[in-house]
C-alpha cells in the first residue's frame, strides 16, 4: 500500500508539472512579443527634443533637432508664459530636467558692488525656483566691459548635478542644481577690457574656459570638482590687443581629443590632459573674439573676431604644430560676422554679420553663393531647426524664422519682441525660451 501511494504521489506531480510546462510552452510566443515591446525603445520617445543642455544645443554648434517648433507668434499671441528677470544678463538659457538657468548682474551698486547672481527658472510655469547671489564684483571690474555687454553674459555648463557659472575676470563658482548652494569658488584678476563673454565647458573632470586678458591671453582648465587650478597654458602667439571671449568647443582630430580655443590672433588646439598646444593658426586681423568656431566632416570654420573679420575653413587631419600655411583650406574677408557664431545648413555655411547681412559660402570652395540683409543690428547667434530653417535675433528684438536654400533666404516670418536681447534662444519640441532685457519668455503652439 505504501508504495502503491507514493507511486500515484509522484505521478500526480509529474502530472501537474508537465500539465504547467504545456501551459508556458504555449504562451512563449506572446511572452516574447510582450517583452520585445517593453524593451524596444520608442522611436517617438528616442526623437523628442525635451532640453537644451549646453550653450548653442545639445551638439553645441547651434542646430535643434526640435519638431513643431512655433514660426509665427507675437507678444500676446502663443505666449504660454513671461517671467521678469531681476538685473541684467546676457547669458543664454539652459534648460535641463525641466529647469531654466540663467546668471544676471545687478548693474546698480550697493556699498560699492555689484551683486553677481544665479537663478532658476520652472521651465513648466516661469516661476523663479531660487536665485543666489554667488560673487561680488567691484566698481572697477563692473566698469571694466564694452556698454553693449553685460555683467552676467557668459552662459554657464551643467554637469553631473552641478550649475558652472562664469563671469571671467569677476570670478567663477560651482553650485548644487537642484539648491543653488556654492561649492567653490575661483578667481584670478585680469583687465577683460570689454567683460565677460566666454562661457565655458565640462570636458571630463575638467571645467574649461579662456582668460585671454589684455596682459596674458591664456586658456584655463579647472578640477570641477574642486575649483583648484589643473593646467593655464599662455597662447604661444600674441598681437597688440591679445583681449578675447571665446568659448571652446571639443573635438576628435582623428581619434586624438583636443579643445579648440580662438582668441586674439590665433586658434589653438590643446590638450585636455596637460593643456599643451597641439597646433595653431594665425590670422593676422581679429581680437575680441567672441564667435565659436564649428566642426563639420574634419573641417574647422570659424570667424576672427574685430575688427576686420575674416572667416577660416581649417583642414584638422591629426597633424600639429604651426598649420597656417599648410592646412587653410579657404579663406572669405567681406561682410563677416565679429560676435555671431556660423551655422552649417546642406552644405552650406551660413555667417551673420553684426549689421544684418547675411550670407551664404559654399563650404567646400569659400565661394558665396548669396548675401541677404536683414534689418537690425545681431550678437545673438542662429538656430538650425529641422532641415532648412533659422531661428535669430536682433539686438532689438526682432524676430527672424528663415528657410535657407542654396539659391537664397525666404523670411518666413518676423516677429517684433519690443525688448532688447544679446541671447541665443533655447529650442525644444514645441517650445522656443527666449531671454530678453527684462523676461524670459516661454513661445508655444498654443497660448
Amino acid at each position: 500500500m505504501g508504495e502503491s501511494l507514493i507511486d500515484l504521489g509522484l505521478g500526480l506531480q509529474i502530472h501537474s508539472k508537465v500539465g504547467l510546462l504545456m501551459k508556458l510552452l504555449s504562451r512563449i510566443p506572446f511572452l516574447l512579443v510582450a517583452c520585445l515591446v517593453a524593451c524596444t525603445p520608442k522611436e517617438s520617445d528616442n526623437d523628442s527634443v525635451v532640453e537644451w543642455p549646453k550653450y548653442r544645443g545639445p551638439g553645441e554648434q547651434g542646430v535643434s533637432k526640435a519638431r513643431n517648433v512655433p514660426t509665427e507668434w507675437s507678444t500676446e499671441k502663443n505666449i504660454i508664459w513671461k517671467a521678469e528677470i531681476p538685473g541684467r544678463g546676457w547669458s543664454s538659457p539652459i534648460l535641463l530636467d525641466g529647469k531654466i538657468v540663467l546668471t544676471t548682474g545687478i548693474e546698480e551698486p550697493m556699498d560699492e558692488m555689484h551683486d553677481l547672481k544665479v537663478l532658476q527658472v520652472d521651465a513648466e510655469t516661469g516661476e523663479i525656483l531660487w536665485i543666489k547671489t554667488v560673487l561680488q564684483a567691484t566698481l572697477a571690474e563692473g566698469a571694466d566691459r564694452n556698454e553693449k555687454n553685460s555683467l552676467a553674459s557668459p552662459t554657464v555648463a551643467i554637469d553631473e548635478g552641478v550649475i558652472y557659472a562664469h563671469f571671467a575676470h569677476m570670478g567663477t563658482v560651482a553650485l548644487d542644481f537642484d539648491t543653488g548652494e556654492t561649492l567653490w569658488k575661483y578667481k584670478v584678476s585680469f583687465t577683460a577690457k570689454n567683460g565677460a563673454g566666454g562661457t565655458p565647458i565640462v570636458l571630463d573632470d575638467l571645467l574649461v574656459f579662456t582668460a585671454d586678458s589684455l596682459e596674458e591671453p591664456a586658456i584655463v582648465a579647472l578640477y570641477k570638482k574642486t575649483g583648484k587650478v589643473a593646467w593655464k597654458t599662455v597662447r604661444s602667439h600674441q598681437v597688440k590687443n591679445n583681449f578675447s571671449h571665446g568659448t571652446p568647443l571639443v573635438i576628435e582630430n582623428n581619434g586624438r581629443t583636443e579643445i579648440i580655443s580662438p582668441g586674439s590672433g590665433m586658434v589653438g588646439a590643446y590638450s585636455p590632459e596637460d593643456g599643451k598646444e597641439l597646433w595653431l593658426v594665425r590670422y593676422p586681423m581679429g581680437f575680441s573674439m567672441s564667435t565659436r568656431p564649428i566642426f563639420v566632416d574634419g573641417i574647422l570654420y570659424m570667424g576672427t573676431g574685430f575688427s576686420r573679420p575674416s572667416f577660416y575653413a581649417i583642414r584638422v587631419d591629426g597633424a600639429t604644430g604651426d598649420l597656417t600655411d599648410t592646412h587653410v583650406k579657404w579663406m572669405f574677408h567681406k561682410s563677416m560676422p565679429k560676435t555671431p557664431s556660423p551655422n552649417f545648413v546642406n552644405g552650406n555655411i551660413i555667417t551673420l554679420e553684426d549689421a544684418g547681412r547675411m550670407q551664404s559660402l559654399d563650404a567646400e570652395t569659400g565661394e558665396k553663393r548669396w548675401m541677404e540683409p536683414l534689418r537690425g543690428m545681431f550678437s545673438a547667434s542662429p538656430v538650425q531647426v529641422g532641415e532648412d530653417l533659422l531661428y535669430v535675433v536682433s539686438e532689438d528684438g526682432l524676430f527672424y524664422v528663415l528657410r535657407i536654400s542654396d539659391e537664397g533666404c525666404e523670411i518666413i516670418s518676423q516677429i517684433e519682441m519690443d525688448e532688447e536681447t544679446l541671447a541665443t534662444p533655447a529650442i525644444v519640441d514645441g517650445l522656443i525660451y527666449l531671454r530678453t532685457r527684462h523676461h524670459l519668455w516661454k513661445i508655444g503652439n498654443e497660448g
